[in-house]
Parts: C-alpha cells; sequence; structure tokens
C-alpha cells in the first residue's frame, strides 16, 4: 500500500474511534497557546493545564510578560519543570512579539521559530490551534507511533513532519497530529503498547 493511501486509512480509522479532536493545551487565543506550548516541553498537558489560568491572570498580555520579574516567574512555573529556561524563552520571546509584532503573535512558521524557546513542533502547534493554518506537530507520541508504524524511520521529528507534509493534504495534518497523540495515550503507549486491541494494527509494518 502507498504512503499516502495508509496515512488517509489511519486518519479515516483514527477519526471514526476518537471522533474530531482539538488542542490539548487549553488557551483562549495565540499567546496564550504559545506559552502553553513553550511550558509543555517534557511536560505533560494536564500539568500545564493545571498551572496556566492562574499564570495567565498575572500575565494577561505579551507586555506583562515580558515584563515579568524572572525569579517571580520562574516560582509561577516551577511545577512544571525546566522552570529556568523556560521562563527565559517565554519572557524574551515576549519582548521580541512586543517590539517586532506590536504583542502580536505572529503567524508565519519562519517568524515563530526566531523567537526563544520556540521550533517546528512549537509553532506548528501555533499554527494549527491558533491560525487554522495547517501544520503537523511531532511531539513524543507522534514520533513514536510513526515508526512502530513503519511509516518513520527517523527519530528527527522535522523528517517525519516533512514525510506527511509530502504524502498527506494540508487539510489533514493538525487534526491527524491530535489523533496519533490520543492514540499514542490510548494504545500505542511507549510501555507495554496494547496490540491486540490496536485498531490500526492491520496497517502496522512493524507491530511489536
Amino acid at each position: 500500500m502507498k504512503n499516502k493511501e495508509t496515512l488517509i486509512k489511519i486518519y479515516r480509522i483514527l477519526e471514526k474511534i476518537y471522533g474530531p479532536q482539538k488542542c490539548f493545551l487549553e488557551h483562549e487565543d495565540p499567546l496564550q497557546l504559545l506559552v502553553c506550548a513553550i511550558l509543555s516541553a517534557q511536560c505533560t498537558d494536564k500539568k500545564v493545564n493545571s498551572v496556566s489560568p492562574g499564570l495567565f491572570k498575572i500575565y494577561p498580555d505579551a507586555e506583562s510578560f515580558a515584563q515579568a520579574d524572572l525569579k517571580k516567574f520562574e516560582k509561577a512555573i516551577k511545577p512544571i519543570g525546566l522552570y529556568h529556561a523556560k521562563a527565559r524563552n517565554i519572557i524574551g520571546t515576549c519582548k521580541m512579539i512586543c517590539e517586532k509584532y506590536n504583542g502580536k503573535v505572529p503567524a508565519e512558521m519562519e517568524k515563530l521559530v526566531e523567537l526563544p524557546g520556540v521550533g517546528r513542533k512549537t509553532a506548528n502547534v501555533v499554527l494549527g490551534n491558533a491560525f487554522d493554518i495547517p501544520g503537523f506537530p511531532v511531539d513524543t507520541h507522534v514520533g513514536r507511533v510513526m515508526r512502530r508504524l513503519g511509516l518513520a524511520k527517523s527519530e528527527d521529528p522535522v523528517k517525519i513532519e516533512y514525510f506527511v507534509n509530502r504524502n498527506m493534504p494540508s487539510k489533514y495534518w493538525t487534526e491527524f497530529s491530535h489523533l496519533i497523540i490520543q492514540h499514542g495515550r490510548n494504545r500505542c503507549r511507549a510501555r507495554k503498547p496494547d496490540c491486540d486491541n490496536c485498531e490500526i494494527s492491520r496497517l502496522c509494518r512493524k507491530v511489536l
């Protein structure tokens, strides 16, 4: 089966199982999503969602983040982990957003990845979920499932992203990422994947 056909079949099956998906990070605007996405590195979405509402009450816009006291900000996000780097990146990102983009999150990949702490995965999350611009974020779940399916060999998330971009219509990218993440949590777990009950096992080229 060709890669394009396989990807669409997997999408259809997962869509039927899990239904329409939305971003797992709770947010009300592009800036909130960007901040949450930076915070989510090596941290669960659930943990980020438990901290972010209080954070956004203290820092409601890019200017307030940009002017934040580093030590106080670190303390506010300490439960999330890697708080030193994340605090610096968020404050630096918001300073750049204020200086270059009038306090508004840019809606272009090239501009987003220039921001401190923002790579292609984070940029794709923001583009796809805040601006409805197709993007395929590759997190640990997506990379793991794609490799186990035999659709990707590389550990490089960018190569996996480009593979999907080449072989799948862009209208599916954002939703497909959400569906694979859901499946990675429910069935294709890092430890003890539930291959016996996996709904896409017949399409899996490398069943464990």
